[in-house]
């Protein structure tokens, strides 16, 4: 006798990123921070990313809280591939898949992010100044649910004499148009909102 499936529906939504699909599904998948793969050895720790790299087309995978989001390479067309894909992934985690074995020591953020950003880490809450702290709390209310809706993500690096680096994860990171106009949007909010703090956003793509 088969063990029963677990309850799961997932539907595609395309992002600014043409080379990003964005895979949501009805439940929560993961806990915690949302993780980011560029390659099948950095996906060790994640079953479903790992499977995900079998796919000769996927690039980079992205998962987050209730959504895949999928990197390609150019070579075939999204309408060739999302049905595929989306039935893959119900069915794994209809299966009870494990989507990470290590949410908080993933690959993503002590290989992809160390290495992308080089001299730039993340700093946690409790080393953040006071315009830190405000930044933080405005990127996170007004910049981060939009990021999301697009398949991606947002963190703060860090804040030096007026310039706010930020890393740009999953469909928001790779291609140029999506960053510069994502990057002019945070710099207006921030400039709008912190007046003469705030002189430069740099963003960085994870």
């Amino acid at each position: 006798m088969s063990e029963k499936k677990i309850a799961t529906t997932v539907y595609a939504e395309s992002t600014p990123n043409p080379k990003v699909m964005k895979f949501v599904v009805n439940r929560a998948i993961v806990t915690g921070d949302s993780v980011e793969f560029v390659n099948i050895d950095e996906a060790v720790n994640s079953p479903l990313a790992t499977k995900l790299f079998h796919f000769p087309f996927v690039k980079e995978v992205f998962i987050a809280r209730n959504f895949v989001s999928i990197t390609k390479y150019e070579t075939m067309e999204w309408d060739e591939l999302v049905m595929e894909i989306r039935e893959f992934i119900r069915e794994f985690l209809a299966d009870g898949g494990l989507v990470l074995k290590e949410v908080k020591e993933s690959p993503s953020q002590t290989e992809s992010e160390g290495a992308v950003t080089e001299s730039f880490e993340e700093v946690g809450p409790a080393e953040l100044n006071e315009i830190e702290m405000r930044t933080v709390d405005i990127l996170e209310e007004y910049v981060a649910p939009a990021v999301e809706s697009d398949g991606g993500n947002i963190k703060f690096i860090s804040f030096e004499e007026g310039k706010v680096s930020v890393l740009l994860q999953g469909a928001c990171s790779g291609c140029p148009s999506s960053t510069l106009t994502l990057k002019q949007g945070i710099e207006s909010i921030l400039k709008k909102m912190l007046p003469t703090l705030i002189k430069e956003v740099v963003a960085i793509n994870g």
